[in-house]
């Protein structure tokens, strides 16, 4: 019984060490999740916003304008949007990290997936929302966010939405809202792979970051001064700029 009575107790830290073992793999496996593709958030998100039925028709866009959590919040804000979803196209490496894509070695851009109700909103109010949201002459990346990752462009999914991008951007360039040359690219699109869970409604979840964020980036002030007394300027084709 001694002998019993004096290996129970040392049995102990060996019990607390394996579940602590365990508990850190758990963590570090959550953490480590890969990036979902497009069509794999679109079966496991809940669609919210904006009212959908099974005969509802749910289109998608794909834009790309510095850092997503921004962007995210400006689409999401849209009637007819059904959600926005924080990702990562463009690039070569399949279901890339955040950690990755932000060494601007990827090739991927940030941007966000809109899945939207195209009778509540067209595709083309949605790029003069994404213009209004950008600064489109910046090459380098958007505000104080450097690097290729952050930089602007519209993925095209069809030859319509490509026509209308580059109609729009051109209705940009003769806006004269710019003086420098308007960046933006329009490209095909590529794979978008969802990005990691917290970035998701980032402007929801985490308010008080958000908004500190967008205004210590500079993009706040920029895109107030930049549209300020601009209400007038429509970015719409000729059929949907009068109600």
């Amino acid at each position: 019984m001694d002998a019993e009575r004096k290996t129970k107790p040392a049995c102990q830290p060996l019990v607390i060490i394996a579940i602590l073992a365990v508990v850190a793999l758990v963590v570090g496996l959550l953490i480590r999740q890969p990036a979902r593709t497009a069509d794999a958030a679109a079966k496991e998100e809940t669609e919210m916003g904006t009212d959908v039925t099974e005969n509802t028709e749910v289109k998608e866009a794909i834009f790309a304008g510095g850092c997503f959590w921004c962007i995210e919040a400006a689409f999401e804000l849209m009637p007819g949007v059904v959600e926005a979803i924080s990702g990562y196209t463009g690039g070569h490496v399949e279901n890339p990290t955040y950690q990755q894509v932000i060494t601007g070695t990827t090739g991927h851009y940030e941007a966000v997936l809109v899945r939207y109700d195209p009778a509540q909103v067209t595709y083309a109010q949605l790029l003069e929302q994404f213009w209004r949201n950008i600064n489109p002459t910046d090459e380098g990346g958007q505000f104080y966010d450097r690097g290729s990752q952050y930089s602007t462009a519209v993925f095209y999914l069809d030859d319509e939405q490509r026509d209308l991008a580059e109609a729009s951007k051109q209705e940009l360039e003769e806006s004269d809202v710019f003086d420098h040359p308007i960046v933006t690219q329009i490209l095909p699109a590529y794979p978008f792979y969802v990005a990691e869970d917290y970035h998701q409604d980032y402007y929801k979840t985490y308010l008080a970051q958000y908004k500190a964020y967008s205004t210590a980036s500079g993009r706040k002030a920029y895109l107030e001064e930049t549209w300020e007394d601009q209400d007038d300027v429509s970015l719409l084709p000729d059929e949907e700029s009068d109600p």
